[in-house]
């Protein structure tokens, strides 16, 4: 008889719990109906794979039935080298398919950030795999941690209280964004994927280091040194703003 390890009761523990969040999100914002399409954008990293499994195993349940694909987007500029071998196998053991598809930045300069270059186009690239699957809906791995940073960003950069949403209407098209991983921390994804053996795509990325987006991560930091439960509290102000978590519209491309 196998005796299970700490590690692997520590794994069935953590996976229970993020399968817990998963399933209360998409309760609590309706995230999941009857005969969806979801394309999955797929980056490869550790948010994305938890989302492909955790939406691979929802997809196998009877009730609602609904359809994933999950879409993976190559940039030619940014060194990201995807192990697309890994992610076939990973998305086949969820019996969730995988597309691939190219797209590049071209010869776009200026003062445009590098960053959101690089992020409307995958962004673009995916609305166009989901005309051309079908698709009603995109969920991406965005999690409490990312709406938190989004947040303070909006506030310190912007002055506007603002953040990614859990769901958001297109508004030009009948196309849903959804983020069923926004209940759950980036350290129990960090863990879980540790003990799942998530295998990290390389990434070369020169402008990754330096974004504001790492600066906010590093304030996150600090700011726990006052507040130990400074997510739970930027969370409860969001949802204490009711009327900014319903549906919206999001500027089409």
């Amino acid at each position: 008889m196998h005796t299970r390890t700490s590690e692997e009761i520590e794994c069935i523990r953590l996976g229970n719990r993020l399968a817990k969040r998963f399933h209360k999100a998409c309760a609590d914002f309706s995230l999941i109906q009857e005969s969806d399409h979801i394309l999955i954008g797929l980056s490869g990293g550790k948010d994305s794979l938890a989302l492909v499994e955790l939406l691979g195993k929802r997809a196998q349940i009877f009730v609602p039935r609904f359809r994933v694909t999950a879409v993976h987007v190559r940039v030619k500029e940014r060194a990201y080298l995807s192990d697309m071998s890994y992610l076939q196998s990973f998305c086949d053991a969820f019996k969730v398919p995988l597309l691939v598809r190219d797209t590049s930045v071209g010869e776009e300069k200026g003062d445009k950030d590098p960053c959101f270059l690089c992020s409307w186009y995958r962004r673009k690239a995916l609305f166009d795999a989901a005309a051309e699957l079908g698709c009603n809906k995109i969920a991406f791995g965005h999690h409490k941690d990312d709406i938190a940073e989004t947040l303070l960003m909006n506030l310190i950069y912007q002055g506007s209280f603002s953040t990614i949403y859990p769901k958001l209407q297109m508004d030009k098209m009948p196309l849903q964004l959804i983020r069923p991983l926004c209940m759950i921390e980036e350290r129990d994804l960090s863990r879980y994927a540790e003990l799942r053996g998530y295998e990290p795509q390389k990434q070369a990325c020169p402008f990754e280091k330096n974004s504001s987006r790492a600066e906010i991560k590093h304030l996150i930091t600090d700011l726990e040194r006052l507040n130990p439960n400074v997510r739970d509290s930027l969370w409860g102000a969001i949802q204490r703003q009711h009327e900014r978590l319903t549906p919206r519209t999001e500027p089409s491309l």
